[in-house]
């Protein structure tokens, strides 16, 4: 049978449809985690980690001192790094050190600590958190500190796998915004000596199994870096070594580990080539990655909005680790 298209009728039609279609500016705000206020009481009865047996190195004459304007849950003022551990009812026997951002300038650790840990518990994960000290609080060779951190805690988180029955070989890392330049310096440079050894823990590999990266800053440099993040790692008026140096991506090579990365498309603090960076240096190299781009999340959104894609980057992200794991 012939069927005879009325061609203003169906123009009509679908004018109509289009008309009954909500604006994009119409749609219910992201629902995104609360990263301010005091500390969670979660994080204050997690059994802590130090990293330094002694003062740790560079160490200034006089010890940095916490902001009195920031919110309690923004952590400055570290003389003492450490890692806080969060533990799983069941445990998978994987571990993941998850590195919170701040540029450089605090440790966001609600939104990108243990919001994090709590979902990753929930996963079978032994989450170690980690506040590092900051580059900008006095340190010798600050663009250093924190590198010296994130490797002095994967070490011993290696070092005492035993007593958390987890497999040493299958320890992850997770990092935020900064925390995320973090984790990429370390899968990037783990064998970088950056500190004199303390104790046998240090004779362990730094290099993580697997990475997670998101919305880190990857470029060091103008035009796609985060210059408050780059500022305060680097000091004023580096030199061109020093930023590449730090910058991961140029230091990507064949034993750099299979990496996830998460970006927002929307993202105006840390914009979304950061992750590109990344991503098209590890496929140069010939190395596992995965990169989801979300159409909207800004920045800072942590766990992600419950509301919008963004959200799901967790159960990724496990998928991600468990195919890598074994």
């Amino acid at each position: 049978m012939h069927w005879q298209v009325n061609r203003r009728q169906m123009l009509l039609a679908s004018g109509v449809l289009l008309m009954n279609v909500p604006a994009l500016d119409a749609r219910e705000a992201l629902q995104i985690p609360q990263g301010t206020g005091p500390l969670p009481p979660e994080w204050t009865t997690a059994p802590s980690i130090a990293l330094w047996d002694g003062p740790p190195p560079g160490a200034p004459a006089s010890a940095p001192v916490r902001s009195a304007t920031l919110d309690p849950v923004f952590i400055t003022g570290v003389a003492r790094a450490e890692m806080r551990v969060f533990r799983p009812e069941k445990s998978n026997g994987r571990a993941v050190l998850t590195i919170p951002g701040g540029a450089y300038n605090f440790v966001s650790i609600r939104n990108e600590g243990t919001d994090v840990a709590r979902v990753l518990t929930a996963l079978g994960y032994t989450v170690f958190v980690l506040v590092y000290r900051l580059p900008g609080e006095g340190w010798a060779e600050r663009w250093n500190v924190p590198l010296q951190d994130a490797q002095r805690a994967m070490r011993i988180v290696r070092a005492r796998a035993q007593s958390y029955a987890i497999d040493p070989a299958t320890v992850a890392v997770l990092g935020f915004s900064a925390g995320g330049h973090l984790a990429a310096s370390l899968i990037t440079a783990s064998e970088e000596q950056v500190y004199a050894p303390r104790d046998v823990a240090d004779s362990l590999d730094a290099r993580p199994m697997c990475a997670g990266l998101i919305y880190p800053v990857i470029a060091a440099s103008a035009p796609h870096t985060h210059g408050l993040s780059a500022e305060t790692l680097l000091g004023p008026s580096p030199g061109a070594d020093r930023i590449a140096l730090r910058s991961p991506a140029l230091h990507v090579d064949a034993a750099t580990p299979p990496t996830f990365l998460v970006h927002a498309l929307d993202d105006t603090a840390v914009p979304y080539p950061n992750s590109a960076l990344f991503m098209d240096a590890m496929l140069a190299a010939g190395r596992p990655v995965e990169t989801h781009y979300f159409e909207e999340g800004g920045h800072g959104f942590g766990i992600g909005p419950a509301n919008a894609p963004a959200g799901q980057w967790p159960a990724l992200f496990d998928a991600f680790l468990r195919r890598h794991a074994g």
